[in-house]
Parts: C-alpha cells; structure tokens; sequence
C-alpha cells in the first residue's frame, strides 16, 4: 500500500498509538484514513459507511461486556444502561479523550460548529471501529482498548439513579411527589459575566427554586439545572 502523502500515513499510526491498538501492522490504513474524513472534505471517500459498521460493532460489544459483567441483571437494565453507552454523548466524551479530531480532515466549517462537535465527534468514533473491524474482520484489534472504556462507564452508570438523564428523574419525582411538572426558566447569559455557557436555567416547583445550570444550549442548561435539582433535593430525600 502506498500513501502519497507520509505526514498522514503517521497521523494514522500515531492515532493507533494513542488508543491503544497494539498490532497496528495488522490495521488497514487506507480504512483508518477514510474513518477520519469527514463527508465536508469529500463526498464519495468518507467515513459515512464506516460509521455504519461501527454502530453494530459498539452495540455488539456493549452488549458483551454487559452479559459478562452483570451476568444476573435484567435484560431491561442491560438496554437502559447500553443506550447510554452507544449515545452520541458517550461516544463523543471517548472520541474527545483519544483527541480524534486532531486526526479527522474536515472542513474549517465543521470544525468551528461548536454546536454540531458532539455529532462528528460520535460519528469518528463509529467509523474508527468500523474501519478496525473490517481489517481484522473480529475484535481483535478493539476490545483490548474499547473493553476497558465501557466497563468504567457502565458502573458509572450503574451508580447514577438518574441514568444520566436528570430532567426524566426530577419530572418523575414531582409528578409523584406533587403531580405537577416542574417548571424550567431559561436566559441567556451575557458574555461579560465570565461564564463561556451561553444559556442558564433554573428549575422551580411552584414558588421553589431546586436548582440552576449552565449550558452551551438552553437543553444542556436545563440539564445541569435538573442535575442541581435531583442531588440538592431528590437525591438527598430518597
């Protein structure tokens, strides 16, 4: 195989270093480099179908560590606690750790929308997988470093009595505290006030105030105000 550019060929295995891939011979290059380009640098030759392949292959695996794990839980709990490991927001919190964007071409544009970063983010993950599946067609060259990731986060899960999603939790304590909704309040922040979050939030019930957040959205923002909430006030009582 031959790269007409040497400066990407060690891009790539630079990037296999830092996950942690130990047979980086046995990696297809020429994958990797289509997994870390993104759909804005070329329409045909882009990751959109490794990603593909990646979304089955980090269920797949999910779903293994959970059996082996927590070979006694419910199968319930195996697809509560597996949707959050194969979210965007998980994928991109491991894309982010591994610095794939230092590896992903992309247009100027992409790479400067705050906003959409948790999307590419999830999406190069997948088609990093995608494209270490396909070279070995098993395993091999993902679970020793993937492995490791999941467990971590599937018993930080398994601690979290929100699951992550504190808007649910808190709505459901009040509905059953209560039976009212809470009420969320949303401003945007000025940028003089020292804060890089754009939007905060407040969360009352009735003439209550249960907590506040910051958010780069005004769902991230109402999200952090409902964290406030459901540890301040839920947590504590239950």
């Amino acid at each position: 195989m031959v790269f007409l550019d040497s400066r990407r060929k060690k891009q790539l295995e630079t990037c296999l270093q830092k996950l942690g891939v130990s047979d980086r011979l046995a990696v297809n290059l020429e994958l990797l480099d289509l997994a870390l380009t993104h759909p804005t640098i070329s329409r045909e030759s882009n990751y959109q179908q490794l990603e593909f392949v990646g979304d089955s292959v980090i269920r797949l695996v999910s779903a293994e560590i959970l059996l082996e794990t927590y070979p006694n839980e419910l199968v319930g709990e195996f697809a509560a606690i597996r949707s959050i490991l194969v979210s965007d927001r998980t994928l991109a919190e491991f894309a982010n750790d591994y610095g794939l964007d230092r590896y992903l071409l992309m247009s100027d544009s992409v790479a400067q929308d705050k906003m959409g970063r948790v999307s590419w983010l999830a999406d190069t993950f997948e088609a990093v997988l995608g494209a270490l599946y396909l070279s070995s067609k098993n395993m091999t060259l993902i679970r020793p470093w993937l492995d490791p990731l999941l467990l971590t986060k599937a018993a930080e899960i398994r601690s979290d009595p929100a699951r992550q999603n504190y808007k649910d939790a808190l709505q459901e304590w009040t509905q059953g505290q209560y039976k009212i909704l809470p009420d969320y309040r949303v401003m945007e922040q000025h940028q003089n006030r020292g804060h890089n979050q754009r939007f905060f939030a407040e969360v009352w019930l009735k003439d209550r105030k249960l907590g506040s957040g910051y958010g780069r959205s005004k769902k991230m923002a109402e999200q952090a105000a409902a964290k406030d909430a459901f540890f301040s006030v839920v947590h504590q009582k239950s």
